[in-house]
């Protein structure tokens, strides 16, 4: 039986092994500096590379690699031994601090949006000593930040370290408004992940899978996920062992996880770990994905983590349940139970507000990708509009406010920022709203919205900054009232009312929402070009530099990176369809339709009733045809994409999508009538419900 508490965070360089291995002063100043975000001071990172090199020694680790988080969205290494040797010729194990804190991998490889160019190959990696280091693969890993040799920013962790000093910068002057001294508030995670498991025998006979991550062709299957009968269902012996199994990789890594169920569609399931710091929750869901693929290839499945893996049936998402704490465990968005907590948790709560609403297009951008549009939207995960579930109560509480009015149906007193009129909020005061984008859960927000494949750095920068910029207007407001309470009532009156429209707690799926969120001037930027153009608006650029995090060139980089990511993948998916219909379907379509022929020949000769083989081998022949039709269409469309990189997503959403549907609808009516040994893939049926 396993002893998690010897087996958790064993392959971890975390404080317990800080604690034993580093002198008393060099573990102090370590942990001010992951604390509190402090510099590190340079004089110790020798003595700290040579405990981390001992402590990964002696669990077998003969490699160090720089772990860092490129613009791809995926992590990367490059490693190198611990092995060096004397004058002598003897062999050593060394590893210093020079080589701890800096690395130098080729920056000229990965996307950079035009930041760098071929033969500028010049890149850094730096030591970020708030993320243990861990060892995975007889390999010590050093999470590390990721720039060039000019200095701009080529990773996802530099700007999510950046936006979390910005959020934490302004809630302490916030808290300062309360008479609270807070030396750090950190922005916090859980990442629930979202992923399907199914037979490698079944993955590794389909293109598709193997290249894009989905089916681009595919019938659905007799019964999908109408009966319910998967979510939180008995999960098979197959598949518990694989959760098992991952939970003790998790768990060495040091990460929480913590739930494990079936998720709705069949062979989908979920895991949830507990929280952490955005940064620290950012490295463990990238090592999370990572485990998942390699844990399922020892149980003989393939895991898939893409949006929208098979159409028909509910995506997989990741839902970022986001919240903010202090250095001593305050949870800045529980409401609290006393007057004074209860006007600090409405002044975070309006903050929010007011940011989720005026970069609303920020959060949209931050989960767009060819994938999630998939996804976003298709009755199992929020729409692409933006909005905020707050919940029937703390509703009322905003109405009343706004209306300067008492509570209906909880208190005869005026409403007061400073008075006791906030009742005293359970951590579950509302129900929950799966179709919300941005749900307010008790003591922490759920942004649904991201695709389950996401490095969730992204979504944190752009929420950590939107909400570090409506705190400082906060701030800057109220640090010089004269009458701070009635300033602070006014406050938040006032900019309750100018962002109650971001506000909703109905079915987001339906089309009476769609119809009063245009009215209420809501964006819905139902594509990645609709949203990613958006990006570089001079709002935009004005707040990452205002709270430097990005430059306007950075900004611009992401911008052309995201497009060209998004029109790169459709162009796959598109040339995988064609190969897939061209070189397997269309010749066996063919060749039963010439078998049925071959069959009412024999049969008409012999003086036999052949209607049924005539009738059904007319109709494969006429449907083989029109696929023929929309095959080549779709061959010709790929030969005219735009140079420009956005006019080339516009036109890979407007052009070559709507001709892959219906390239798919003729593939996807014959693989209905085929005969199914004819048919060369494995189908929906074969893959979503193996024994």
């Amino acid at each position: 039986m396993t002893n998690v508490p010897e087996l958790f965070g064993s392959m971890v360089f975390n404080d317990y092994v800080m604690k034993e291995k580093l002198p008393k002063k060099v573990y102090i100043s370590l942990k001010t500096t992951m604390n509190e975000g402090k510099a590190l001071d340079e004089d110790v990172a020798d003595v700290v590379a040579e405990a981390m090199k001992d402590w990964a020694v002696s669990k077998g680790a003969t490699h160090f690699t720089h772990w860092f988080q490129p613009m791809t969205g995926i992590t990367a290494e490059k490693h190198d031994s611990f092995l060096t040797s004397d004058s002598d010729g003897h062999v050593l194990m060394d590893f210093s601090g020079k080589e701890l804190i800096k690395g130098e991998p080729d920056a000229s490889s990965f996307p950079s949006g035009g930041l760098r160019a071929t033969f500028e190959a010049r890149g850094y990696t730096a030591w970020d000593p708030t993320s243990y280091a861990f060892i995975k693969d007889n390999t010590l890993c050093i999470p590390t930040a990721f720039c060039s040799y000019t200095g701009q920013i080529l990773d996802k962790k530099t700007p999510l370290l950046r936006s979390m000093d910005a959020i934490s910068k302004e809630a302490i002057r916030v808290l300062h408004l309360f008479g609270k001294d807070a030396r750090r508030v950190n922005s916090t995670i859980g990442a629930e992940q979202e992923y399907f498991l199914i037979d490698k025998k079944d993955f590794s006979k389909r293109l598709d899978l193997k290249l894009t991550g989905r089916t681009v062709l595919g019938a659905p299957a007799a019964k999908g996920q109408e009966m319910e009968d998967h979510y939180f269902g008995s999960i098979r012996p197959r598949v518990k062992e694989f959760m098992e199994d991952l939970d003790q990789e998790l768990w060495k890594l040091g990460i929480t996880a913590k739930t494990e169920h079936n998720e709705v569609a069949p062979c989908q399931h979920e895991m949830a770990p507990i929280y952490d710091n955005a940064n620290r929750a950012t490295d463990a869901n990238q090592l999370t994905m990572e485990m998942m693929k390699k844990v399922a290839e020892r149980h003989g499945f393939a895991c898939l983590l893409h949006e929208k893996p098979f159409d028909g049936v509910n995506g997989s998402g990741k839902h970022n349940n986001w919240a903010l704490s202090t250095e001593r465990g305050e949870n800045l968005l529980d409401p609290g139970r006393t007057p004074r907590d209860n006007a600090q948790f409405l002044l975070f709560l309006t903050s929010i507000i007011k940011a989720v609403d005026e970069y609303q297009d920020l959060l949209r951008i931050s989960v767009a990708s060819a994938g999630n549009d998939h996804r976003l939207g298709a009755n199992e995960a929020p729409p692409a509009i933006v909005s905020i579930f707050v919940g029937e109560e703390l509703e009322e509480v905003i109405s009343s406010i706004i209306e300067d009015r008492p509570m209906n149906g909880k208190s005869s007193s005026r409403i007061d920022i400073g008075a006791s009129v906030l009742p005293k909020l359970s951590k579950d005061n509302s129900d929950r709203n799966r179709t919300s984008p941005f749900a307010f859960t008790g003591n922490k927000f759920e942004f649904r919205m991201p695709g389950s494949s996401f490095n969730i750095a992204c979504t944190n920068v752009m929420l950590n900054t939107a909400v570090a910029d409506a705190l400082k207007t906060a701030a800057d407001e109220l640090e010089g009232a004269d009458d701070f309470q009635n300033a602070l009532n006014a406050y938040i009156r006032r900019e309750l009312s100018a962002h109650r429209r971001i506000l909703f707690n109905g079915n987001g799926y339906s089309r009476e929402w769609e119809e009063e969120a245009q009215k209420r001037g809501l964006s819905n930027y139902r594509t990645t070009p609709d949203a990613v153009i958006h990006y570089c608006d001079q709002k935009n650029i004005e707040l990452f530099r205002k709270h430097g995090i990005y430059t306007e060139e950075e900004m611009r980089s992401r911008m052309e990176i995201s497009l060209d990511e998004y029109q790169k993948q459709i162009h796959i998916e598109a040339s995988v369809m064609l190969e897939m219909v061209k070189r397997s379907i269309l010749p066996a379509v063919l060749g039963f339709s010439a078998e049925l022929a071959a069959a009412a020949k024999t049969k008409t000769g012999l003086s036999i009733n052949a209607d049924a083989e005539m009738t059904l081998a007319k109709g494969i022949s006429e449907e083989a045809s029109l696929l023929m039709k929309a095959s080549d269409e779709l061959d010709e469309a790929l030969k005219e994409i735009p140079s420009s990189t956005y006019e080339a997503a516009r036109y890979a959403a407007d052009k070559i999508i709507p001709t892959m549907d219906k390239v798919r609808a003729f593939s996807d009516k014959l693989e209905t009538i085929t005969d199914k040994r004819s048919w060369p893939f494995p189908t929906y049926s074969d893959i979503l419900f193996y024994v």
